[in-house]
């Protein structure tokens, strides 16, 4: 038994379900999960679809990997073990935000595809909305504000995705939006086209 892990604990249901919280809200819990490369344009368009959920009356939030660094994730560095354990806890909480009936989005690199894999373990069927933010590498470089990937070349950054560590690519996304030729609201458009298409909207 691993020492100071929890024991002896159960799940405590409420008195308000799932169904109860989907009904207030006119529509269903879901997790669409951004990943790509960094400078793909995953923080950009999870910003620019929840804008467009807020004003068709869908309730969401966003977890964002720079913001989840900030707090709950603070402790974590960028070794392959930390980066499991940044999906693994991002996961749970998307879990919790879905069960609440909220679309949570998500706008995390995620690199390993095992990682995804696992958190769309950990929910149940469609849950988990998969989405690749296709984009070459050379046109992330390209758009970098950041600068991170010039010192990632440089040898500052170590562990970077694209660079110095990989990146696994869905294998089977449940869409797939292609950056270097869709504009922000495009990819927002098909985006909303596939929640709608697949009931995730409900009377919105």
């Amino acid at each position: 038994m691993t020492k100071g892990k929890a024991t002896n604990i159960v799940w405590h249901p409420g008195a308000v379900t799932r169904a109860d919280r989907e009904q207030l809200n006119g529509h269903r819990g879901c997790t669409v999960w951004l990943t790509g490369l960094s400078g793909s344009g995953k923080s950009t368009i999870a910003v620019a679809l929840e804008k467009d959920l807020c004003a068709r009356g869908v309730r969401s939030y966003i977890l964002d990997g720079d913001n989840i660094r900030h707090g709950l994730n603070k402790n974590l560095g960028f070794s392959p073990a930390d980066r499991t354990e940044n999906i693994r806890r991002i996961g749970e909480v998307a879990k919790l935000f879905t069960d609440a009936g909220l679309v949570a989005l998500t706008a995390f690199i995620s690199p390993y595809r095992a990682d995804r894999d696992q958190v769309r373990a950990i929910m149940q069927a469609g849950d988990f909305i998969e989405v690749f933010v296709d984009c070459p590498v050379e046109t992330c470089e390209e758009r970098d504000v950041k600068g991170l990937y010039k010192k990632a070349r440089a040898g500052e950054i170590p562990e970077f995705t694209g660079i110095s560590a990989p990146y696994e690519a869905p294998a089977r996304p449940e869409l797939v939006l292609d950056t270097q030729a869709q504009s922000v609201d495009q990819s927002v458009a098909a985006l909303v086209d596939y929640l709608d298409a697949q009931g995730y909207l409900g009377r919105s």
